[in-house]
């Protein structure tokens, strides 16, 4: 099988070092709000506001990122955010054991991680461009995915272990160390790496001429793609939609409805053995039906799950019915994610991949902390229920977000797509 060859050494590495770090940031998953609450003291608006803020912050921070990693190797930049985000979390137990931790140092270190997640995210997608053939993209991405799906299975109950064991801060570190050992592979992979060109005129290579205009360029590229703008509104209003559902549903499960928190916990991480089932699927789907048909039909049936979520109840036929909606849910996403992911790729000439990976990212992570903060507030005014099932309903609506015809072949390299 295609699916099964092997991809290189360096893809290798490069997916080791994508495993270590999501192993991390899954077995720190919840430690800012822990320590917040259990060391700081923090009430619920602080909790709220390390939650979106940090979020938010960083996402306007990494704006400027994108054009600057655009033009430059991408394995010394990848290596960089790795050693930064290992820094900066470091600071934490460094603090904390000084006596010195407060609440605007949480908030300072979630900015710079948040903003260090992202250029690492466009800088490893402009690498795999220029790492694998156009025919292996499928493949890398439904590996990544499954290792993504897999770190989510086990890292959350091993962290809450750490954390009832040796408190919130020894996640942090385990986090930290993560990305110093993802860094070390991603040194490790060797090899030479080309020097990006810039197709435009007027333009320095080393980044000194960047101008203001540049720092719109992924988003201008996006919105002019007739394939990739649908795309991007619909993965953008599902990924916010669902995540700012999230608080509303543990607060719903862990107070008025009485579940442990193992419970809670055991209702997102079995389900997510659906992620790998997906990633699995993806190739041999999109062999036998096509990429375009794949990624409809499975951005379609992802989007009728999350209302069911508004019916849970006690006991253990609600402990199902989350189980039952979390694992449909998360199988059609390990289809699609690959899939689109794949797709974006394809589209984008390697002289924009990291600009418009970053515009994308930053715009998920903006709207996801401007959706969790609306629906805090919804769900104060209208209850969890209430607005678990209007974000669910409005869920419904994104299939219609989705490209209705197959892709024309993508411009070539500096081009800008007409407006379809």
């Amino acid at each position: 099988m295609r699916g099964g060859r092997r991809l290189g050494r360096r893809f290798g590495w490069l997916w080791a070092a994508y495993g270590t770090g999501a192993l991390g940031t899954w077995l720190a998953f919840g430690a800012f709000p822990l320590i917040a609450i259990q060391v700081l003291h923090a009430g619920p608006a602080e909790v709220a506001l390390l939650a979106s803020a940090g979020a938010a912050v960083g996402a306007a921070v990494a704006v400027p990122l994108g054009p600057w990693v655009e033009f430059r190797r991408k394995r010394p930049v990848l290596i960089a955010m790795d050693l930064a985000r290992c820094a900066a979390l470091l600071t934490v137990p460094v603090a904390f054991a000084l006596g010195v931790l407060g609440f605007l140092h949480l908030l300072l270190v979630s900015v710079v991680v948040a903003a260090a997640d992202i250029t690492f995210r466009a800088a490893s997608g402009a690498y795999l461009k220029t790492l694998l053939p156009a025919g292996d993209l499928l493949v890398a991405n439904a590996r990544l995915e499954s290792t993504a799906w897999a770190t989510t299975i086990v890292g959350p109950p091993l962290g809450g272990a750490a954390i009832g064991l040796l408190g919130p801060v020894a996640t942090v570190v385990a986090d930290a160390v993560s990305y110093l050992l993802s860094a070390l592979g991603l040194r490790a992979m060797g090899g030479d790496e080309p020097r990006p060109e810039r197709a435009q005129a007027g333009h320095r290579v080393d980044g000194k001429g960047m101008r203001g205009g540049d720092l719109l360029d992924g988003w201008r590229y996006v919105l002019a793609d007739p394939t990739l703008r649908p795309l991007f509104f619909n993965t953008v209003l599902f990924n916010g939609l669902v995540m700012a559902a999230s608080p509303l549903l543990a607060l719903l499960m862990l107070g008025p409805l009485g579940f442990a928190p193992w419970q809670y916990g055991l209702a997102f991480a079995l389900p997510s053995i659906g992620g790998l089932l997906g990633s699995r699927l993806a190739r041999p789907l999109v062999g036998r039906f096509g990429q375009h048909r794949v990624l409809v039909g499975s951005g379609a049936l992802r989007a009728i799950w999350p209302v069911g979520l508004a019916f849970v109840g006690p006991g253990g036929g609600g402990l199902l019915l989350v189980m039952g909606v979390e694992f449909g849910l998360i199988l059609c996403c390990g289809v699609f994610n690959p899939v689109q992911a794949t797709q974006r790729l394809e589209r984008t000439p390697p002289d924009r991949v990291a600009r418009t990976l970053s515009a994308w990212a930053v715009t998920s992570k903006a709207s996801t902390a401007l959706l969790t903060a609306l629906w805090g507030v919804l769900g104060v005014l209208l209850g969890p229920r209430t607005a678990l099932g209007l974000a669910g309903v409005l869920v419904l609506a994104t299939p219609f977000l989705l490209p209705r015809r197959a892709p024309t072949p993508p411009p070539g390299p500096g081009t800008t797509p007409a407006v379809g």
